[in-house]
């Protein structure tokens, strides 16, 4: 038996008529305006370079941060094409993402399963690994060398970086493995991200890439093919003076 077809509105024919009317409302209230300068954050803005900003450290202890800074600079280590780890201000970038909601995953799911390669991989969550990898790492040097890590020599220190990526240095509370990937994965961040993060000082990093950055409008550029440009990289809060220190 056929039916007729509804006299109603379907579902479909329902979201294209709100959305339909919402365009109109918006290009009849729509007015273009122009900034200038800096784009102005609003209070309690998290993601604002407010958060960033601050001295000193915010999650690290002093200690805690100077053996950080001496990871980051064996993980990436100053050379001909860009300076170190720690001199681009990587510590400094995981100290400010450890007390943002990233260090929390307060707004991941965190309730398990767990599945390896699948963040999050375990109930840890950032700050707690950074506790306890710090922690253990320490107690492996201190039994191996009867030293800190930051007081290790290069070689020394490149043979413990080996033995926690491969996971044969034994940790309690969580595989050291697990802190390898976690604070090298960090540091990679925090050398390529924007430099309001608090890393990549000076756009070190985008200067060896010959990334322009966070750059507005590329029209002037459009129609000059094959030319070597040589553009001054952009933060989202302008040029590359932008620094960030711990």
């Amino acid at each position: 038996m056929s039916k007729e077809p509804s006299q109603g509105f379907s579902r479909r024919k329902l979201l294209t008529a709100s959305a339909t009317t919402l365009a109109a409302g918006f290009a009849v209230g729509a007015r273009a305006a122009t900034v200038n300068g800096v784009p102005q954050w609003l209070p309690f803005d998290h993601n604002g370079p407010l958060h960033y900003d601050a001295k000193g450290w915010q999650f690290f202890s002093a200690e805690q941060a100077r053996e950080v800074e001496a990871i980051v600079e064996r993980l990436i280590p100053a050379d001909d094409l860009s300076v170190s780890g720690k001199e681009a201000g990587c510590a400094v970038f995981i100290d400010r993402q450890l007390v943002s909601h990233y260090g929390t995953y307060e707004r991941l799911y965190q309730q398990g399963p767990f599945v390896p390669g699948v963040e999050p991989e375990s109930p840890l969550v950032p700050r707690e690994r950074y506790r306890i990898g710090l922690e253990q790492l320490g107690k492996h040097c201190q039994t191996a060398f009867g030293k800190r890590f930051s007081e290790l020599d290069e070689v020394q220190r490149d043979d413990v970086l080996k033995g926690l990526e491969s996971g044969d240095i034994a940790f309690a509370g969580m595989e050291s493995k697990a802190f390898f990937a976690q604070i090298l994965q960090n540091t990679m961040e925090g050398f390529f991200a924007d430099p309001i993060y608090g890393g990549n000082r000076d756009m070190v990093s985008w200067k060896m890439l010959g990334f322009p950055g966070a750059r507005y409008d590329y029209r002037p550029y459009i129609d000059r093919h094959n030319e070597k440009l040589d553009l001054i990289p952009l933060s989202i809060v302008g040029s590359s003076s932008w620094n960030r220190k711990g």
